[in-house]
């Protein structure tokens, strides 16, 4: 299965890093902005089954202002100011998973194309660990126009790798958005998971890896 695997691409948040780690960070945080979080929260539920937009940020501002009863122009400041701006600084005190940075380390030197494909700016994680030099290609499928499963954000993926579909092994957290997504769009798929989730999920079954670390993961595609 692996022998045709030429890239391989990860989403970031909760892949690369504990999600926990952020989320306990994150709690006062959120208490502070409550509101706009159930409102966000709700927009964003919509937009991962939206179809893809040539103007996402657009789309996604107008959805905030009918909800929150304010102007587009008002909500789509809000999301800058409280969603992608307000939580930098979280980031800078978030370490990646173990052996994450080894991962891609060792994968560019056995030549495999590497990308990051994520539904929130990978821009708002500064240099990703150490991780940009060592890759292809950095999307955020917010720019792209659509959120994940959507299979398009994936299709764009391997336009930009310049290989088809089949020849990349995508790597999330999420069943539901990371394994469907690259599945529906004819790619491989691996998901991090706790070793209980492996054990007791069989939905897990989705996935073509499924592993608990990334010493694990390197032994499993090496």
């Amino acid at each position: 299965m692996f022998g045709e695997i030429k890239a391989v691409a990860f989403d970031i948040d909760g892949t690369l890093y504990p999600s926990f780690s952020l989320y306990i960070r994150l709690v006062p945080y959120i208490i502070r902005h409550l509101k706009f979080y159930l409102h966000y929260n709700k927009v964003r539920r919509i937009m991962h089954r939206t179809a893809p937009l040539p103007d996402f940020y657009e789309y996604q501002a107008r959805l905030m202002a009918e909800d929150m009863g304010c102007s587009a122009a008002e909500a789509r400041e809000q999301i800058k100011k409280i969603a992608y701006d307000g939580l930098r600084p979280y980031f800078e005190k978030i370490k990646p998973f173990k052996n994450a940075l080894e991962v891609f380390k060792k994968l560019h030197e056995k030549g495999f194309k590497l990308a990051l494909l994520s539904d929130f700016p990978p821009s708002q994680k500064g240099d990703i660990w150490g991780i940009i030099p060592y890759c292809d290609l950095i999307l955020g499928t917010e720019e792209i126009g659509a959120l994940k499963p959507s299979k398009y954000p994936f299709g764009i993926l391997a336009i930009g790798l310049e290989l088809e579909p089949s020849q990349i092994l995508y790597v999330g957290n999420s069943i539901k958005f990371d394994v469907r997504g690259a599945k529906n769009a004819g790619m491989k798929a691996a998901i991090i998971a706790s070793p209980l989730k492996r054990i007791f999920s069989k939905k897990i079954k989705e996935a073509d890896i499924s592993f608990s670390n990334y010493r694990q993961f390197l032994d499993i595609v090496l």
